[in-house]
């Protein structure tokens, strides 16, 4: 018997360094509209409420930017996701920026908390910085030394606040889980743009990356065998797709797009080829903006992709 799928929507932005992420979720549903589909009709739903009022405000310390707001974020969304994998039903999680997929790992983890958990991030940045090591203090750039319990003060270049330092604290031990994950339960695909202080930790701890170029040579097929087998000694594995790990040429439709990246049918048969996997509990889609896009392209290869997937879903 499969598992009903829910979806849980999440539009907040606060974490993104450009606006418009918020829309994705909604442009996501308009593409599905245009294809004709009832996909939005068929499963269940929750919207986890935002913050968004607070890009009105000042955004706080200029190495985390709006810090306040990601925390009760990344609170609301563990605590949807928890509720949803209790009710044996599968989180399809569809945000805004990806600082919000610490609240799906901390949910996942609060929700089987003697699980080991597998993390398979399909994305052109590792989201390795932390607020002493950002350029940007944009936090969407930082989930996952969120859920590593990761300052990497070695090659830390920002001096911070008390007050930062407090929210920096809660952030990474949001659920009372700090590490969530290590860097062994880790596996990156498409990651191709990373600032020095991220390479530093990759190479530190022998982070694996399937680059687009791995990829190609050895096709979807083995990369998703290398990764599973990579993960063995994982229980249970989480799959985060940034639209950004696509080529900018299918569309620019995303805040921070990078070149050498995958194309969407590649992204839609390494995605739908994971959900097949017995471990897999839950699939995050994050980071459409349609404002930067012509003609909503991008949402469009995020809904397909989100069909392929589905349909995939325990299915071999």
């Amino acid at each position: 018997m499969t598992k009903a799928l829910k979806l849980i929507e999440v539009k907040s932005e606060i974490g993104a360094g450009t606006r418009g992420a918020s829309l994705g979720v909604d442009a996501i549903k308009i593409a599905a509209l245009d294809f004709g589909s009832r996909f939005f009709k068929k499963h269940k739903s929750v919207e986890v409420p935002n913050e968004n009022h607070l890009l009105l405000e000042s955004s706080g310390s200029p190495f985390a930017k709006r810090i306040s707001g990601i925390l009760t974020m990344v609170e609301r969304v563990a605590e949807q996701v928890t509720e949803t994998l209790v009710k044996d039903e599968f989180p399809i999680v569809l945000a805004g920026d990806h600082s919000t997929a610490a609240g799906t790992i901390t949910g996942i983890k609060k929700a089987y908390p003697k699980s080991k958990l597998g993390v398979i991030w399909i994305d052109a940045h590792a989201d390795l910085h932390s607020p002493y090591t950002t350029p940007s203090g944009n936090m969407h750039g930082m989930p996952l030394a969120m859920v590593l319990d990761e300052d990497n003060t070695d090659r830390k270049v920002n001096k911070l606040d008390q007050e930062t330092i407090n929210y920096w604290f809660q952030l990474k031990n949001v659920g009372n889980i700090a590490p969530k994950i290590g860097y062994s339960d880790l596996v990156l695909i498409s990651a191709r743009d990373m600032e020095k202080p991220e390479e530093y930790l990759i190479k530190k701890h022998k982070v694996k990356n399937f680059t687009t170029a791995d990829l190609r040579k050895r096709g979807v097929e083995r990369i998703v065998i290398d990764a599973m087998l990579y993960l063995e000694h994982c229980d249970l594995i989480y799959v985060s797709f940034d639209v950004d790990s696509l080529d900018p040429t299918a569309s620019r439709g995303t805040g921070t797009p990078v070149t050498q990246g995958l194309t969407e049918r590649e992204a839609g048969n390494l995605v739908s080829r994971l959900m097949t996997q017995e471990k897999v509990c839950c699939l995050e889609i994050v980071e459409v903006n349609p404002t930067l896009d012509r003609e909503n392209q991008m949402a469009e290869h995020a809904f397909e992709i989100l069909i392929k997937a589905t349909n995939a879903f325990r299915n071999e």
